[in-house]
């Protein structure tokens, strides 16, 4: 299974909204939406679920007060025609909502599937740089390995950090955490 996206629309048709996101069926699938455009992905593996779980609460634990942890399905919700949900994400305490986060987080974590990988790396990880999202972090289940991107000064993404499999990351931005990807996967190492 893949990522899906129509950017097909008839003549005079307008850009799908949050709203219309609303009143989809729960079938189990992720669905996103960047300017408009619905992106459907299936529904996560093991691997995949052991990592985003097992840091969550690495981050939770390490989370400052006036800060918050939150987990897929949890939606950053920008306006009415951008919709996306990151694996993790952490936010400015008063920033939430119950039912979402209408700001840019601080830090937005993705998990890498075989589907989504390339829709990862690249269309979301330019809709957090354009939304000024300071840190991003990126997890390969097949490695294990986290690579970390953070804003420079000119607001784009650079690459300040690659942990593989025992090596151990020392996050400064968005708080002091240390994460070592193998520990990620539990009894799946």
């Amino acid at each position: 299974m893949t990522v899906m996206t129509d950017t097909r629309r008839p003549e005079g048709a307008r850009p799908m909204t949050v709203r219309d996101l609303e009143e989809m069926p729960d079938d189990g699938r992720r669905r996103e939406l960047i300017d408009g455009v619905l992106v459907v992905s299936p529904a996560p593996g093991l691997r995949h679920q052991t990592i985003a779980y097992r840091l969550y609460p690495v981050l939770d634990q390490a989370c400052p007060l006036g800060y918050f942890v939150a987990g897929a399905p949890f939606a950053v919700r920008i306006g009415d025609h951008l919709e996306l949900q990151p694996d993790l994400l952490v936010g400015r305490g008063e920033g939430f909502t119950e039912q979402d986060l209408p700001e840019p987080p601080v830090l937005a974590v993705e998990v890498l599937s075989p589907s989504t990988a390339i829709h990862d790396l690249n269309t979301k990880k330019a809709v957090y740089e354009r939304l000024g999202v300071p840190s991003y972090w990126v997890v390969d289940p097949a490695e294990p390995a986290l690579a970390v991107f953070e804003l420079d000064g000119d607001g784009v993404y650079q690459q300040v950090a690659k942990a593989a499999v025992d090596e151990v990351f020392e996050a400064r931005q968005p708080f002091p955490v240390r994460v070592v990807p193998a520990e990620l996967l539990g009894r799946l190492g």
